[in-house]
């Protein structure tokens, strides 16, 4: 998955894309906003490929079909009732949001030292 590479999250792309369509001009920029922006594409695929934008659910595009799953657990369904039940609702103050209000300062160390954890010790 090349996790230990530099991504282009972020990486305004317009000048290098320019170039490289008057070489390739069927060349699109990817991962700008990270690979999530890829749901949002409408593009046509061979019919021979698995899906990998599988749709809409309730917090926007579900990408990535090939790499996982997406299952829907309720209790009350019986073991043969394969209808859809739905889009989970989440209780109350359960989901996250994004927090808009001021931020605390932030927390600094009083020295330089290194911190070292203990070695567990041996019971027995």
């Amino acid at each position: 998955m090349g996790h230990d590479i530099p991504t282009f999250i972020g990486v305004d792309k317009k000048q290098v894309t320019e170039k490289i369509r008057k070489l390739r001009p069927e060349y699109m920029p990817m991962g700008t906003a990270g690979m999530a922006d890829m749901g949002e594409m409408e593009m046509e695929i061979p019919e021979n490929t698995v899906a990998m934008m599988t749709g809409w659910g309730p917090h926007g595009p579900i990408e990535m079909g090939g790499m996982f799953s997406v299952v829907k657990v309720r209790e009350g369904i019986a073991a043969d009732d394969y209808t859809d039940p739905g889009w989970y609702e989440n209780p109350p103050g359960t989901q996250a949001w994004e927090w808009t209000g001021e931020l605390p300062d932030t927390t600094k160390a009083k020295d330089a030292k290194t911190q070292i954890t203990p070695k567990p010790m041996k019971h027995g």
